[in-house]
This record gives structure tokens, sequence and C-alpha cells, in this order.
């Protein structure tokens, strides 16, 4: 199980996504990536999952041409929110949480 400092990081990934998408968990991940393979696994879940949401995001927004992609659009900012969450708290309960329905690129 990974360490109380190491858990608090990876859940500060995700916490802090709300405020800075981008540039909060980078920091993070750069700076503590090297000593902790376990923030290591969280920043690059985080990373994968910010990547997989733009691409949903684009196709949903291409998609409101055809009016589906409203609902895309609706299940995907809903679905990120809670998706994080849970990812928070599996850092902090110690957890190597992987997303659902990511692509895996980093």
């Amino acid at each position: 199980m990974a360490e109380k400092d190491e858990r608090l990081l990876a859940m500060l990934i995700y916490l802090i996504s709300f405020f800075t998408a981008f540039i909060g968990p980078l920091v993070i991940w750069l700076v503590k990536k090297d000593d902790s393979k376990f923030i290591d696994h969280h920043g690059k879940e985080y990373f994968n999952f910010l990547i997989s949401v733009f691409v949903y995001t684009i196709v949903s927004i291409i998609l409101i041409v055809v009016l589906v992609g409203i609902l895309f659009v609706i299940v995907v900012g809903i679905g990120s929110f809670i998706f994080t969450i849970i990812a928070a708290i599996k850092a902090y309960e110690g957890e190597y949480y992987r997303f659902p329905f990511i692509f895996r690129i980093l």
C-alpha cells in the first residue's frame, strides 16, 4: 500500500483538476513521478483520461449537427466529474485505479 504522502498527492492530482485542469496535475506529476510509482501511475491515468475526455468532447460537438451530440456532451461532462471523484477516492485509499472507457496513450 502507498504511503500517506503519496496517497495525498495522488488524490490532489484529481482534486486540483477541478480548478486547473492541466497545469496543477501536470506540476504534481512531473515533480513526483520519479519518486513514486504510485503517483506516476495516477498522473498517467489522469492525463490519459484528460486526452480521452477531450476527444469525446470534440466528437460530441461535431455530432451536435445531428442533435445527438447534445446528449453526448452532457454524458461526457457528468461522467468525467463522477469518474474524477471516484479516482480521487481510490487514490486516497491507496488503490491503483484505472478509468474505464479511456485511451491508454501514456
